[in-house]
Protein backbone atom coordinates (compact mmCIF):
# COMPACT_ATOMS: atom_id res chain seq x y z
CA UNK A 1 0.00 0.00 0.00
CA UNK A 2 1.52 3.35 -0.62
CA UNK A 3 0.50 6.75 0.79
CA UNK A 4 2.01 10.24 1.28
CA UNK A 5 4.04 12.16 3.75
CA UNK A 6 1.57 15.30 4.45
CA UNK A 7 2.88 18.57 6.85
CA UNK A 8 1.57 18.68 10.32
CA UNK A 9 2.56 21.90 11.50
CA UNK A 10 6.33 21.95 11.17
CA UNK A 11 6.55 18.46 11.24
CA UNK A 12 5.50 15.67 8.59
CA UNK A 13 3.52 12.50 9.31
CA UNK A 14 1.58 9.15 7.62
CA UNK A 15 -1.51 8.97 7.70
CA UNK A 16 -2.22 4.95 8.42
CA UNK A 17 -5.61 3.58 7.34
CA UNK A 18 -8.06 2.16 9.70
CA UNK A 19 -8.06 -1.50 8.44
CA UNK A 20 -3.88 -1.29 8.77
CA UNK A 21 -4.28 -0.03 12.71
CA UNK A 22 -7.11 -2.95 13.10
CA UNK A 23 -4.56 -5.38 11.39
CA UNK A 24 -1.57 -4.72 13.56
CA UNK A 25 -3.22 -3.63 16.74
CA UNK A 26 -1.57 -0.05 17.17
CA UNK A 27 -3.60 1.84 19.08
CA UNK A 28 -2.53 5.78 20.97
CA UNK A 29 0.80 5.37 21.84
CA UNK A 30 3.89 3.77 19.47
CA UNK A 31 7.40 3.35 19.51
CA UNK A 32 9.58 4.69 16.16
CA UNK A 33 12.49 2.43 15.25
CA UNK A 34 15.17 3.39 12.40
CA UNK A 35 16.79 0.07 11.28
CA UNK A 36 18.90 -0.47 7.96
CA UNK A 37 16.37 2.98 6.92
CA UNK A 38 13.69 1.70 7.54
CA UNK A 39 11.02 2.93 10.23
CA UNK A 40 9.46 0.59 12.61
CA UNK A 41 6.39 1.29 13.98
CA UNK A 42 5.33 -1.22 17.09
CA UNK A 43 2.84 -0.79 20.19
CA UNK A 44 4.57 1.59 22.57
CA UNK A 45 5.69 -1.01 25.75
CA UNK A 46 4.61 -0.39 29.08
CA UNK A 47 7.21 0.51 32.04
CA UNK A 48 7.88 -2.08 34.38
CA UNK A 49 6.45 -5.17 32.88
CA UNK A 50 7.68 -8.51 33.92
CA UNK A 51 9.01 -6.85 37.18
CA UNK A 52 6.81 -9.05 39.23
CA UNK A 53 7.92 -11.97 38.00
CA UNK A 54 11.55 -11.00 38.27
CA UNK A 55 10.89 -9.79 41.52
CA UNK A 56 9.23 -12.96 42.94
CA UNK A 57 12.31 -15.12 41.63
CA UNK A 58 14.81 -12.69 43.04
CA UNK A 59 12.77 -13.40 46.50
CA UNK A 60 13.71 -16.96 45.61
CA UNK A 61 16.83 -16.93 45.60
CA UNK A 62 17.47 -14.31 48.26
CA UNK A 63 18.63 -11.99 45.99
CA UNK A 64 16.15 -9.28 47.29
CA UNK A 65 18.39 -8.05 50.30
CA UNK A 66 19.94 -4.41 50.71
CA UNK A 67 23.51 -4.26 49.79
CA UNK A 68 24.16 -1.49 52.70
CA UNK A 69 24.19 -2.45 56.10
CA UNK A 70 21.53 -1.54 58.04
CA UNK A 71 22.45 1.46 60.08
CA UNK A 72 21.64 1.93 63.67
CA UNK A 73 18.99 4.42 64.84
CA UNK A 74 20.94 7.75 66.77
CA UNK A 75 19.45 9.62 68.99
CA UNK A 76 18.63 11.94 66.32
CA UNK A 77 16.63 9.37 64.22
CA UNK A 78 14.56 8.78 67.53
CA UNK A 79 14.05 12.18 68.38
CA UNK A 80 13.64 14.12 65.88
CA UNK A 81 12.33 12.25 63.34
CA UNK A 82 8.67 11.49 62.83
CA UNK A 83 7.95 8.83 60.49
Amino acid sequence: MKTRIVRIGNSQGVRIPKSLLEQTGLADEVELEVRDSTIIIKPAGRPRVGWDDAFSKMAEHSDDELLDPAIADSEWDNSEWTW
